[in-house]
Parts: structure tokens; sequence; C-alpha cells
């Protein structure tokens, strides 16, 4: 991205006159009166006739009633009738359009082209005119729905706003008159939305309104008003409707603003939202990681709430909250999970993986055990005891004092508790009070892990007795305040049995909230003494919690949304590079509407809506409001890249690092919707809590891009200063250094975690590729690798660790099943590792002059260098399919068309539906009799080997190997760079693993073999000969091009290719070798012949040495292979590098997010890619900023909005 100024245009001028033909239709509820070119009049009236008519019908029916010619009941109904057959109309002639049009078109299909297309308009009521203004419906369900609904609204619109009720609700006939005129203007609009042309509502919560719910969106909100006005007028004399319905008919008015400006939410996001807020604040649970399980979730507590209001007992209400507050705060959904092992909570990693995952965890609550089921069993059990005999016996003689009475001992343990975890819990991070001030206990220095681990024993001690107080003290100290409580004795109302129902849950589903909520209500007790509060003791002790609960949540809402409003407006003028010309008058404007800003920042936060910032300036509007998720889709939806792995291979392991630090309270405060920020090296991790319950947390973890752009950069580089500023402080704190300077950023640095990954460290081999030095030792130390791969090869078959060569994979560098249970202990046989290829087919191998030089030649090749190996489509493809199957590949002609893929280049020709008849071209010309088929022939009539030793038939070596078409005197004079001595010292090494005992005869039996040796010479020769290597070599980029795989053509290079596993041998033995050298560059020469075989055996059993487009690369990540190697090679700078992966564990910085913030920028960045289309990739509101992190943010969005390369599936894992 390049990173533009300030003084970007917020829309460009396409969108621009796009979002002013859009908006006014939006207000209007859909007519079209601006189209951006001319258009004949009749369409303009036609849609004002369309606009108006539920308005004159209406009217008439409101005449007739003036008129006292019809009842108003009738009047209403006559309206809705009316109303009925004209939308009966609309829909039959919009579906008569359709049927002449003859297009093969869905109706009602969602697109946005049709708004900036022209139409020819013939006469008024041609199928072009009745098409654009009234596109029809997509399925026949919602004609008639729609079409009745419209009928209804209608008929209840007009009794709604009859004059005579206008004029009984505020006594004057001059305001009745004028909230009877704008109200159906309010009415028109809906009815113009439901049955004519639906407006794209500024409030949009799903990408796609697959089954037309829009619609139906602003008739719902005037259906919610006149059921208030029906229930005020058919009730008793209720002071409060009363007032209500005098309020809402104002408010009605008001509605075409609230759903222009988007502030009131979508059916959807509604109905989400509703049950999110009733379950969390009304019944004591938490907000879920899905609809479907906030669906069920919610019905079920429901359920404990209308049985408690039911049951005639006392002490039965009392067990029966207790009990399913208690089961209902568990994670019960992963139980099934939780019986199998933690390794099916982390399913999808394996089945990526290809192979097995490490151990799982064996710490508490991984597995569903014994031990777990017994304690959960104990607490519930011992809950119901304590809450039973409690209330029995003491609960009943309860004294209304608090000071005297039997609560007076739990209270103030409340409160000693209460402030003990408040101070262990401060401790524990890197900053104490809010962020503010710098945490002096906390470890400082963050350069070993081990080292950082001692320094925290302290504070684990602390988080331990934490711990404990959380999970087994806070629970039953509440139960305890809570059965003896004497509003018990009044708890058959519907508020007191819902207070309870939540207070005897919310104990276990959130101790730490529940006990602060508590503290606040013993508190204004013991403020009152022995006086009576009349409105505040009547309502009970339960609707006394959930109150305090509400108001605490608002509050803290409240200062996040505040916070984040002046870091807004704070820094557009502060940083020069967020400074617009308009910031000035932005800031002025602000300054004056004062009360109007706080206003929108509280109404926010009542709603618990976002606060939307326009464009990300400081123009702030009451967004929606949605679930704590703010996506709709599910959890787990990415844009997935070959970096995805890293955030992939370390989930698991931050996931484990999470949950110590979530037990031990080191990120602070756990609400679901908080968000968390985590750094290391070059990735970033974004962490959302979904779900908290009694000794569980579900979150997801979302990785972004690691190829930084300017932005991306820009916002990193604070981030990094944040951190650094927090954990790598001097050892002496100044007065001035304890403050966090850092304060007004969205990030606020908790804690540093230990996880597994990748460190990742690239060099530049300047000096080391290009030395000649070197490379005159790379071809010495290929025969040495290949040597010892070749005996390696033999012993692994003797013993049963390879695959049959018909069963190995061409490509797809599949291991043995024997070989990936080797990865797991070092004790065991290590794996025979099949190196990947750039090609696998063995026509394609035989027809050209070189492995991959026709998918390299285009019109662009780099006469001064190398170009880099590509990777055909179908390659790809088969990569991620099975890999036993032959590949065809086609070549890449001159000219064509090649794009960049994130598995590096690709050639379209490569394509399989563009070769035609097989495509294939070769260079020289190849006598097909030299095939396989004849090679396995002429290997039939090879003659027998006499070997001096009955154990070298272990080291023999396939016939198919032996029938290289070279010359004997080629061979033979290159027979002197056969090492015979380290082909002795190797096959001594190797001979007592297939004699079962060691044997010192035996071995200088092997060793004095001169037919094996023949037969290892010869092979390893014509290696040498067809990887066109018989001379030193003496180009970094032809070293480089065998390192990929190209290998360029030679005499032998067909017979090679003909067999898979010794092709791939070879090029493992090539691979090594470089690595070899690269090593002893960089350390020095290797000192003996051991020192050599064992970092050959260390190569084959700790290094995947490759490249990184390979697929095997990927799956030794996600094996968690200890080390990685890969060459690579810098077309713009001219360099060749070594990119060295380590699996290590290293200290991840983590950092909370400020959840309003996060909140606010996805809300405006829904609204201007969803209603304004904005998706320039250069617009002002995904710039780099330094404080808000808005690049970041954005990235961090559910795709297609944001573009995570990794987000994981809901991660459950335990807390206690």
């Amino acid at each position: 991205m390049v990173r533009m100024g300030p003084d970007v245009p917020l829309l460009n001028e396409y969108k621009q006159e796009f979002f002013w033909k859009r908006f006014p239709q939006t207000v209007l509820g859909g007519p079209r009166f601006k189209l951006g070119y001319c258009a004949p009049p009749y369409v303009y009236v036609n849609q004002a006739v369309l606009f108006l008519t539920p308005w004159l019908f209406g009217g008439f029916g409101t005449l007739l009633s003036q008129l006292q010619l019809l009842q108003e009941l009738h009047a209403a109904v006559l309206s809705g009738i009316l109303m009925c057959g004209a939308a009966a109309g609309v829909q039959a002639l919009a579906l008569y359009a359709a049927r002449r049009s003859g297009t093969v078109e869905r109706l009602g299909a969602s697109n946005i082209l049709v708004d900036e297309e022209e139409v020819e308009f013939t006469h008024c009521v041609s199928t072009e005119t009745v098409r654009f203004i009234a596109p029809g419906k997509r399925f026949g369900l919602n004609v008639v729905l729609h079409t009745v609904l419209a009928g209804v609204l209608c008929g209840f619109g007009t009794w709604y706003v009859f004059l005579g009720r206008l004029t009984a609700l505020y006594g004057s006939i001059g305001a009745s008159l004028v909230v009877f005129v704008l109200s159906w203007v309010t009415l028109c609009i809906a009815e113009y939305s439901l049955i004519v042309n639906t407006a794209t509502e500024t409030a949009t919560f799903q990408a796609q309104d697959t089954y037309e719910i829009t619609p139906l969106t602003r008739p719902l909100y005037i259906f919610i008003f006149i059921a208030v006005d029906l229930a005020d007028r058919y009730s008793d004399a209720v002071p409060e409707l009363h007032l209500a319905s005098q309020v809402l008919h104002v408010l009605f008015l008001f509605l075409p603003l609230l759903w222009a400006f988007g502030i009131l939410p979508p059916l959807d996001a509604l109905l989400l939202w509703g049950m999110e807020q009733t379950l969390v604040f009304g019944l004591g649970g938490s907000p879920m990681s899905s609809n479907l399980r906030l669906l069920l979730m919610f019905g079920v507590s429901a359920g404990v709430a209308v049985c408690n209001y039911f049951i005639p007992s006392t002490l039965g209400v009392v067990l029966l909250s207790t009990a399913m507050g208690f089961l209902l705060s568990l994670d019960l959904s992963q139980v099934g999970t939780l019986c199998r092992g933690s390794r099916s909570a982390f399913g999808d990693r394996e089945l990526l993986r290809g192979g097995p995952s490490p151990p799982p965890p064996t710490s508490f609550g991984w597995n569903l055990g014994c031990r777990e089921v017994l304690l959960y069993l104990s607490l519930l059990l011992v809950a119901m005891v304590e809450a039973g005999v409690l209330h029995h016996f003491i609960g009943s003689a309860q004294s209304r004092s608090l000071i005297t009475g039997p609560q007076a001992p739990v209270s103030y343990l409340l409160l000693i508790l209460f402030c003990l975890c408040w101070a262990l819990r401060e401790i524990q991070g890197a900053y104490v009070f809010g962020g503010v001030f710098l945490n002096p206990l906390y470890p400082k220095g963050m350069s070993n892990v081990h080292i950082f681990k001692q320094r925290n024993r302290g504070l684990y001690i602390a988080a331990a007795i934490r711990r404990v107080l959380i999970y087994l003290v806070f629970p039953f100290a509440m139960i305890a305040f809570l059965a003896m409580d004497k509003s018990l004795q009044l708890l058959h109302t519907v508020s007191l049995s819902v207070g309870f129902t939540r207070a005897f849950r919310v104990g276990w589903q959130s101790s730490e909230d529940a006990l602060l909520q508590m503290v606040v209500v013993i508190l204004v007790r013991l403020a009152a003494g022995n006086n009576v509060l009349p409105g505040w003791d009547d309502l009970g002790t339960g609707v006394q919690l959930l109150l305090v609960g509400l108001l605490f949540d608002r509050v803290t809402q409240f200062l996040a949304k505040l916070k984040f409003t002046l870091t807004v407006l704070v820094t557009s003028w502060t940083e020069k590079k967020q400074r617009r010309q308009s910031a000035g008058t932005l800031l002025a404007l602000n300054a004056s509407l004062c009360p109007l800003v706080l206003a929108v920042v509280i109404v926010s936060a009542l709603l618990s809506a976002p606060l939307l910032p326009l464009f990300t300036l400081p123009i702030f509007l009451v967004g929606f409001p949605r679930p704590q998720r703010s996506w709709p889709g599910p959890v787990g939806t990415a844009c997935p890249c070959p970096d995805s792995v890293f955030y992939q291979q370390m989930s698991g392991s931050l996931a484990c690092a999470l949950r110590t630090a979530f037990a031990r309270g080191s990120l602070g405060s756990l609400a679901p919707g908080s968000h968390f920020l985590g750094r290391f090296q070059d990735r970033m991790v974004w962490i959302m809590i979904l779900e908290r319950g009694y000794g569980y947390c579900t979150v997801n973890i979302k990785g972004l891009e690691l190829q930084e752009t300017s932005c991306h950069t820009v916002e990193a580089r604070r981030v990094d200063e944040v951190f650094e500023a927090a954990f790598e402080r001097p050892e002496r704190l100044g007065f001035t250094q304890g403050f966090n300077l850092h304060w007004g950023n969205a990030l606020t640095p908790c804690a540093a975690l230990a996880v597994r990954v990748y460190s990742d460290a690239r060099n530049v081999l300047s000096g080391i590729i290009d030395s000649h030095d070197n490379l005159r030792k790379l071809q010495d130390d290929f025969m040495k690798a290949l040597i010892w791969l070749l005996l390696r090869y033999c012993v692994q078959k003797h013993k049963g660790f390879l695959w049959s060569s018909e069963e190995v994979s061409a490509v797809g560098g599949m291991k043995s099943q024997s070989s990936q249970l080797a990865q797991t202990t070092s004790n065991q046989p290590p794996e025979a590792v099949m190196v990947e290829s750039n090609v696998s087919s063995i026509r394609f191998r035989q027809d050209s002059s070189s492995l991959t030089s026709f998918g390299d030649w285009s019109d662009e090749d780099d006469l001064f260098g190398p170009q880099p190996a590509r990777r055909t489509v179908a390659l790809v493809t088969a990569e991620a399919q099975s890999g036993h199957a032959t590949l065809q590949m086609g070549a890449s002609l001159p000219g064509s068309v090649e794009m960049d893929s994130l598995f590096e280049n690709m050639a379209l020709s490569a394509l399989q539906p563009l070769q035609p008849l097989g495509l294939g071209i070769g260079m020289p010309a190849v006598d097909k009799g030299h095939n396989s088929e004849v090679f396995g022939e002429r290997s039939g009539s090879l003659p027998h080997l006499n070997f001096s030793c009955p154990q070298s038939e272990v080291f023999n070596l396939p016939k198919g190997w032996r029938t290289a078409p070279l010359l004997p005197s080629r061979l033979l004079s290159l027979r002197p760079l056969f090492p015979e001595d380290w082909f002795r010292f190797t096959l001594g090494r190797f001979g007592p693993a297939v004699q079962g005992a060691t044997s010192e005869d035996m071995t200088k039996a092997l060793k004095e073999d001169e037919a094996l040796k023949e037969l290892h010479i010869h092979v390893a020769l014509s290696c040498l000969i067809s990887l066109g290597a018989e001379s030193a070599f003496t180009s970094p980029s032809y070293v480089y091009r065998l390192y990929c795989g190209d290998v360029p053509w030679t005499e032998g290079l067909a017979w090679l290719s003909s067999s898979k596993e010794l092709y791939q041998l070879t090029l493992q033995a090539f691979r090594f070798s470089f690595k070899l050298l690269f090593d002893q560059a960089s350390l020095g020469p290797m000192e003996s012949p051991e020192e050599l075989f064992s970092t050959l055996e260390e190569y084959e059993r700790d290094w995947y040495i490759g490249l990184v487009t390979e697929k095997g690369w990927h799956d030794s990540v996600l094996q968690e292979k200890p080390f990685l190697f890969s060459l690579g090679h810098d077309l713009t700078m001219g360099t060749y590098t070594g990119r060295v992966l380590t699996l290590q564990e290293q200290l991840v910085q983590v950092g909370r997010l400020n959840g309003e913030g996060v909140r606010g920028q996805w809300a405006n960045l829904s609204w201007e890619l969803l209603y304004a289309t904005n998706d320039d990739e250069e617009r002002y509101s995904i710039q780099a900023h330094p404080f808000m992190l808005r690049n970041l943010t954005v990235q961090a969005a559910d795709p297609p909005l944001g573009y995570p390369i990794y987000s994981s599936a809901p991660l459950h894992f335990p807390c206690l």
C-alpha cells in the first residue's frame, strides 16, 4: 500500500456521485428521484404517486371517520383493504414486466450496477419503466406476505394517527395536525420500502439480503410503536403507558432520520442483540460464540426463570437456581469433545498437519476425566447443601438489619475478599490503576524466557492464591449471602424471580463481576444503616444486583467510548500526518456542540451500540446495536495464504499460554468482547474473547499479514514502541518514568507469554554462495551426502520404514507412516524424507530440455540472473489432493499472460483446460524408446551382482538405478570424485544397524566388498552426471536452480527423472550439501567424518531443507520440525538469501486494546464498504494511525470487509 497524505479524498468523485444518489433513496424509503441522467417526467410522477398512495387511502379513511360516516375501526379496515389491493396490483405489474422482458434473471437480485445503468424508457407503463420503479420480489412467498403486511400496516397506521386520538393525547388541534401530517410521511416511507422498491439501508449487518428481510425492518418498528399505543388504549389507566404513548408519537416523526442515520438495527441484528443483552444482564449468562449457541442458551436460561416463578417453595427455588446456575455456567457443549480428549479440540490442526500433533496438555480441565467429573460434582453438591441449609435454618429468621443480622459476617467477608482479589490481580500485569502507572513488581527485561519465569515466580504464587479465591471461595460466599437474604420470602413476582435466577448464576458465570456488584449493594446498605430506602429496598437483592451490573457495564462502556472520542479528536490535530484541512473546523464544531457530542456518547453507551466515527474523522454517530462479536458470520473465516501456517502452528501453544494468563489474571478483567494484540517479530496476533464461564474461556485467534505494507509498518513500529516502554524499562524507575507515556494509545501492554513459535532469521548469502572456494567444496559434499542417503535408504527399506516405490508420491513430499511416527521421539528410527521437486511428470521430464525450463520461458526472462522456479497451477492443485497421481504439466509459451499467486508465480497457460491435446515441447528431440518401460526391460537383463559378503544384499540398490544411459568411459573418468573412505566409514556406521549385533568381522567384510562399492560408485556418479555437476560449481545461479529442482537438460536427466525415489534422494542430497556449505562457511569446516555423519543425521531428523513454496515446508511447520531452511533469490536486490526457522519458546508480548475503539472502527468499516461501497485501497479510513491502530483494526475485521490471513475456530480451553 502506498501511504497517502492526510488530505486523500474520503470518497473519490465516482463514489461521491454514487453516494449522493443512494442516500436520498435511503431517506425516502426507495424512490429514485436522482438518477444522474435525463429521464421522462412520468418516471418521477409514477414514483410520487406510489409513494403517496398509502396517505391517499389513509386520508380517505380518516375523512370518513371525521365525518362520522364510519367508525374509527371500520375506517382503518377500509384503508387497509384498499392498500392491500394496491400492493397486489403493483406486484402483479412487476411479475408481468419480468415475464415480458424475457431476461434470465432472478427477481430482486442485488446488483449495485443497476443503480448506475441508464434505462431507455418508452412510455409510462412500459416493461422497462415498471421494472425500474418496482423490481418485484425474489420469492413468491414474500409477494403474498409483503402484500398482506402492507395492508395491515396501512390499516393500523391509519388507526394510530387518527386526529381524534392525537387530540386526546396532546389536547391541541394544531399539534395534532402537525403530528398527523409528519406521521403519514413516516408511514409512506415504510410502505414504499415494503411493497415497491426497497432502499439500501445504512444500518447493514449482512453483506447480502438473501431472504429479503430488509423490507420488513421499517414496518417492524412502526408495529412496535402501534403496539404500545394499543396497550395504552385497552388497558386501565396506567400513567406510565400514557406517557410512553405520548413520547412515542413524537418520536414516530423522527423515525425516517433514525433509519437514514443507521441508528436502528436491522431485524437479525436486533434479535441477536436483544437475546444477548437479556441473557447477560437479565439471566446472568455470557455472550456466545455462535448464533446457535446463543439461541439455545437463551431458551434454557429463560426456562429456568419461568420455573422459578411457578415453584411454590422458596427452598426449591434456591436449590434449582444454585444447581442450574452452576451447570449453565459450564461449557456443556464441549462435553463430547472433552470426553474424546483435548486432541480433538484442535482437530483441524491435526488434519492439516498430515501427521501426529504434539502430546495433548495433561493439566486439569483439558480432558473430562475422573478428577474433573469428581470436582464438578463435589462443587455442585456442596453448593446445593450450603444454599439449602442456610436458607432453611437462617434465611427465614433474617433480621432486617445488615449490620446485626446473619448476613453481616458474610458481607464483611465479601468486602475483604474483593479488596484482596483486586490487589492480587493488579500486580499481575505490566501496568496498574487502569494502565496509568508501571507495575514495579513486574519483571524487567525480556531477553531470556528462563530468567523471565524465575523473576515472575513471586507473582505466580500470588496468582495461585487469587485463583483459589475466585473459583473455590467467591461462589460459596456469594451463595451464602443470597441464601440468607430476606427478599427470597417475597419471591413470587416476575422481577424477583428473574433477579434471583440471575444472581445465583452470575456468581459462577463471572465471579469477579458478581463480587463487585454484591460489594456495591452491601456498601449502599451499610451507608443507609438502619434507615429504609423506599425505592431501593423494595426492589429486592436480586433486582438490585441486576441494576448494579447493568449500570457498571454502561459506565464502563461510557468511559471507554469517551477515551476513544478524545483520542480521535486530539490526534486529528496533534498528528501532522492525520491533520486534514478540515481538522480545525471539525474541532471547532465539536467544541461548540460539546453537549451534543457527549449526548451521542451517552446514548451509544446506554444502547450498548458502537460509537461510529464517520470515515474515522471526529464526526460521531451512534451505530446500530449489534452483538459483541460485531459480525454476523461464523467465527473462523479468513483469507489464507502461505504465511497462515505460522499462525496455525502457534495457535495451540498460544491457547495454552492464554489459559495460564487468564487463570492468573495477567491480562486483567476478562469480559466477552475484549480484544488483545500479541506481537512477536513480524507476527501480529489478534485475540478476541467470545465467551467466559466458570472454569472456561472461548477465544478467537486471528493472524495478520506478514508482508507488511507501509501503513502496517508504521503501526507495527508504534506497537513495538508501546511494548518496549512497558517491558524493556530500566531497573530503577524515576518518578516521571513510572507513568505510561502511551496511555492515550489504543493499546495497553498487559503481559508477556511464553509460547512455542518459530523465530525467523534471514541472511544475505553474499560471500558464501558466490565464493569459489565454497563452490569447489560443494561437489565433494554432494557426493558424501548422496552416499549417506543411499545407504540410509537401504537401511530404512530393510527395516520396513519406507513405502514401496509405487506408493511414493512424486510431488507431495508425503512421508511414510513410520517416519511420521518417528518424529515424536528421537530414539525411534528417523524418517525417510521425500524431498519435493517442482515437477513430477515423467513425460514432461523426458520431453523438455530442463525440468522447468519452459515453465520459466517468458518474454520477461532475466538475462542476468535466474528466474524463480515457477510452479504450475496443476502442481499446486495436485499438492492439495492425494500425492499418488502422476501429473501432466504443460509449458508456458512466450507471450503468455502470467499472474502472481500466493504460492509463487503460476503460468496461466499451465491450466489444464488451456492445453491443446497435451501440449508438450521437446528440445532437443529424445528417442521415445528410452523411456521407463525400456529401462525396465534393460534392468531385467542386467548381470547379477556377486557380493562377497552376505550382508551386502541389504545395501543393494534397485536394478533400475543401474541403467543410466552413460558411457562407461565417462563414469571411469569421474571415478576419483567418489569418496571411498567416506563410503567405507558410512558403511561401517550403518552396518551394525542391520546386523542386529556389532560384529567387527562382518563390518570389515562389508567394507571390503568390491561389488557393493562398484554398485554405489556407478549410481552416485550417474546421478552426478545427470545433474550436470561433473565439473565443479562456478555459478551461484546454477546452484540456485539445482536447489529449486530446476535441473537443466543433461544426457541422463530422463533416466534420473524416471525413478521418483532416486530423483528425490538426489535432490535431497544436493540440498543437504548446500546446507553443509552454509554451515561450514558460518561455523567452520567439519573436523572429522564422525562430525559430518552426525550433522547429516541431524539434518534428516530435525531439519526440513527445501523451498518455502513447497507443501513439505507447510507440513513441517505444522508438524513442528525444530528447524527449517530455505534458499531464496531477491530479484530486486540481486542477492541470494538463506532463511532459517527455529522452533523455540519465546516471549509473545500481549496488550489489551480499547474494545470500544475497535467496535467503532469496525462499525465505520461496515458502513463505508457495505453502504458507501468505498472499497478504495488508498481510502483515508485505512491509512496508518499510530494511536488508533486503524490499519491493523481493519485487517482484523472478518472477511469480506477485513483480510486476516488466519482465523481459528472458537477455541474452548479451561481456566481452572
